[in-house]
């Protein structure tokens, strides 16, 4: 046979082997960004673990791990989308990993946390299920991220709840109420900012993030004798998310009418 007849037989196997091996290394990469996500079960773990202990060390040392979930759950989708995982991984749901995640981090070991520092007491603790219940639903819902790049409904922070109602301890019944109005928000059709999505002021909303856990790194680094007025420095952030949300909704609800 002519050695001219074998050399598109040759350039053909050559692509496949490459195009074989751009699919392999694809999803390996799609793979290593699942595992990124499900780190997040590891800090849950963790931060069960220090919750069950107990101690004004070993709650720091949760939110610490908190703060590290966090962390992972905000760059994770970035990476999701660089890797095209839906695409190469079709067969695999990396939402609901990420919602299952977020569910022990975001609400159940929070609201745990709040339980086992007795920031309520032990007559009103029970409250706790209500959260409990309406992250659920919250989580449950198929519009809970809408197609414009907003949360709809309080999107079950209770891990930044948790974390000021350790700070402050404010008295028991402001402490019951701010958990009860934000667990019934969680039902109201409100939008909230979803800072890695391109909405409005989320340029901004990154930059103020940004500065917000830089303080929250402070705090819990114990470095400054009295952290106390930077925990209230740091409630500027928080009231800035809640305040721009409802506005966003109220401006929409008024265009709308």
């Amino acid at each position: 046979m002519d050695s001219r007849q074998l050399q598109p037989a040759k350039e053909s196997g050559s692509l496949q082997s490459t195009a074989l091996g751009e699919m392999r290394r694809a999803k390996f990469l799609a793979w290593c960004v699942h595992f990124y996500t499900a780190t997040g079960l590891l800090a849950a773990a963790l931060i069960a673990v220090l919750i069950v202990r107990g101690g004004d060390e070993s709650f720091r040392e949760a939110f610490w791990l908190m703060m590290l979930a966090t962390f992972i759950d905000s760059t994770d989708g970035w990476l999701a989308r660089r890797a095209r995982v839906r695409q190469v991984l079709p067969g695999f749901d990396g939402r609901k990993l990420d919602d299952l995640v977020d569910f022990l981090n975001y609400t159940s070991l929070p609201l745990l946390l709040v339980w086992r520092a007795n920031i309520l007491e032990g007559g009103e603790a029970w409250w706790l299920l209500l959260p409990l219940l309406a992250s659920a639903y919250g989580f449950s819902q198929a519009d809970a991220k809408t197609d414009d790049g907003f949360f709809l409904g309080f999107p079950s922070y209770w891990n930044v709840v948790a974390l000021y109602l350790y700070w402050l301890r404010l008295p028991d019944w402001l402490s019951l109420s701010i958990i009860i109005i934000l667990a019934l928000l969680t039902f109201v059709p409100t939008r909230y900012l979803y800072p890695s999505q391109r909405t409005p002021f989320s340029r901004l909303t990154i930059i103020l993030c940004a500065l917000w856990a830089v303080l929250l790194i402070f705090i819990l680094s114990d470095v400054v004798r009295d952290a106390r007025w930077l925990v209230l420095l740091s409630l500027i952030f928080p009231a800035y998310y809640m305040i721009l949300s409802w506005a966003i909704t109220l401006r929409r609800m008024a265009g709308a009418g």
